[in-house]
């Protein structure tokens, strides 16, 4: 018997563009409560739902572990588990049921809970933890085991005679190194590695650093660690770094920060002890344009290991990037563009169509930019109402029945806007198609000017223009009959 059964609602399989990708990361803020839950003399074990192919598939592990508490506890660095997909939401309310069934108490602790906690108990969830959660869980399973009122909890939601009770909001952790290290040795890293290393021929593994994000675009929630931020040392990291290589042998790590490195003169410790570790990294980041323009961060960031930087570029458009209130200029992202690319860093872009009052004189300097900065990969989404930003509120009167995507390519704008949803979705499609198309025709010129070796890899790109330019035109042609058509 254990003392908690921990698990959380991400299953891969049922977003099939993320199956399809095969690059998986492990639930980290799962990791990290059973590990504090443990070191406080909890027994835990953690059913992995990442490769599950339903919610039944937690019954045996109920079965066997006989828990007094079932733990729902999603990671809270991943942005896929923000989004608050539909298909997870009813896989959690399964799992709910199932413990529920079997006589134990279930906690539960994730962005959508925070936004509908009320949802979640009324599914049968016992509590709901609100924000960062890791010490509220210790204090309420404490409370619970002591007899104790959990009224006195910050940062939880719970029925009492019918009524729901929320408590103060619990204070975010300021010293992240008094957190113990992600309990890895507690799930099955073997089909993690075999996934990616199918897929891409390596393995890559997710490290946080950081919590919170200081900066207001307003269409992005916060709901675990809110506007603050605070950060681990570089030490602390370097530790859980050394850790995983000895025992797992990544080949690359992915630091899944909002933002990593915004404390002045982190980046350039963090590459000093990289060097002095003789760490030989190889790592991916999330940054912004301006933040990279700061101090000497880039070139910090490639002295450490860093290959691949994703900067959310959103929109071609100042207009629209003051509408977001992002807070960063065009000209920004293209010199941190350009540095990133002459220290050899591969910029990638997040771009963002649809958000409110956008024109296709604002859509078109969005794909001008892509195709002159050419970023060495783009992730394109349309505008996502999240609860408890500004955004949401604007267009909550728009959202209907749905309120959700199904899955993360679903990309359903739900709300009115310049054009209908069709042609958002034949936009992404184009924007994919046209992107590629520049690649290859780049790579075409490079070889013309004898700036780059030619290789199979290479004439395979240039190759592609006779697949892209007629796919481009047809896209173009489709685009161009939808954008005929006002929302």
């Amino acid at each position: 018997m254990k003392d908690i059964l921990f698990t959380h609602s991400y299953f891969l399989r049922f977003d099939a563009k993320q199956w399809a990708l095969g690059q998986p990361y492990a639930p980290l803020g799962t990791l990290y409560a059973a590990s504090l839950m443990r070191e406080n003399g909890y027994q835990v074990a953690v059913f992995d739902t990442m490769f599950a192919k339903s919610a039944e598939e937690v019954m045996p592990a109920l079965d066997e572990h006989q828990p007094q508490f079932f733990v729902i506890y999603d990671d809270g660095f991943n942005y896929l588990t923000k989004m608050c997909l539909t298909n997870m939401r009813e896989a959690a309310f399964k799992m709910i049921k199932l413990a529920k069934e079997r006589g134990c108490t279930v906690l539960v602790s994730s962005s959508d809970s925070t936004d509908q906690y009320v949802n979640y108990l009324n599914q049968g969830a016992d509590i709901i933890m609100l924000g960062e959660a890791e010490y509220t869980l210790l204090e309420t399973i404490a409370a619970i085991k002591q007899g104790k009122e959990i009224g006195q909890v910050h940062g939880i939601a719970f029925k009492k005679n019918n009524e729901i009770i929320k408590t103060s909001r619990r204070s975010v952790i300021k010293d992240l190194d008094s957190l113990p290290l992600p309990a890895w040795d507690i799930i099955d890293i073997a089909p993690y590695k075999s996934s990616w290393t199918k897929s891409v021929g390596y393995f890559s593994m997710n490290i946080g650093t950081t919590r919170g994000c200081p900066f207001k675009c307003n269409w992005c929630a916060k709901p675990i660690y809110g506007n603050r931020y605070n950060s681990r040392s570089p030490q602390n990291v370097i530790t859980e770094l050394k850790m995983l290589k000895e025992n797992y042998e990544y080949d690359h790590i992915w630091f899944c920060d909002d933002i990593f490195g915004l404390k002045p003169g982190w980046v350039h410790e963090f590459a000093d002890l990289t060097v002095k570790e003789n760490l030989h990294l190889k790592f991916k980041i999330q940054s912004r344009a301006d933040l990279l323009l700061q101090e000497n961060n880039i070139e910090d960031l490639a002295r450490a290991g860093c290959d691949n930087i994703w900067i959310g570029a959103e929109s071609g458009s100042q207009k629209i990037l003051d509408a977001m209130d992002k807070g960063i200029t065009i000209d920004q992202i293209s010199k941190a563009a350009g540095l990133l690319k002459k220290h050899g860093i591969k910029p990638s872009f997040f771009i963002q169509f649809g958000y409110p009052g956008e024109t296709w004189e604002d859509i078109q300097s969005t794909i001008d930019m892509i195709n002159r900065l050419l970023p060495y990969s783009i992730g394109v989404s349309v505008s996502y109402p999240l609860p408890g930003t500004v955004f949401h509120e604007r267009v909550l009167s728009e959202l209907k029945e749905k309120t959700n995507w199904t899955d993360s390519d679903e990309l359903q704008l739900m709300f009115k806007n310049t054009y209908q949803p069709a042609f958002y979705k034949q936009l992404h499609r184009y924007v994919q198609h046209n992107y590629r198309k520049h690649l290859a025709m780049e790579q075409l010129k490079k070889m013309l000017r004898g700036s780059v070796r030619i290789s199979k890899t290479a004439a395979r790109k240039v190759l592609s223009l006779l697949y892209y330019m007629p796919v481009v035109a047809l896209d173009h042609y489709k685009l161009n009959k939808l954008e005929q058509t006002r929302g």
